[in-house]
């Protein structure tokens, strides 16, 4: 009777501890899945602002090129006409 009652015994162990495994497997599926859910905001996050500040940097580029070349033209209009100007006196 020991016997069957210590078989009886190991096999409920092992059914708590299978159901305890068990338990803690979905526990840690759902922190991983928490975790990665984060780190996929945080990824997004920061491309958003990298691509924020490209565009910010590429803008800033681009209005310091047009005031560059419009000022360099302005100043090569102005000498031409200041050229022809005194080839007129």
């Amino acid at each position: 009777m020991l016997g069957g009652l210590g078989k009886l015994a190991a096999e409920g162990l092992a059914h708590r501890t299978e159901k305890a495994t068990e338990e803690a497997v979905h526990v840690a599926e759902g922190v991983v899945k928490e975790v990665v859910e984060h780190a996929k905001e945080a990824g997004e996050k920061a491309i958003a602002e990298a691509l924020k500040r490209a565009q910010e940097t590429g803008d800033k580029v681009v209005k310091e090129v047009t005031e560059t070349v419009t000022n360099t033209v302005t100043n090569a209009v102005t000498h031409a006409a200041e050229g022809l100007g005194k080839l007129g006196q």
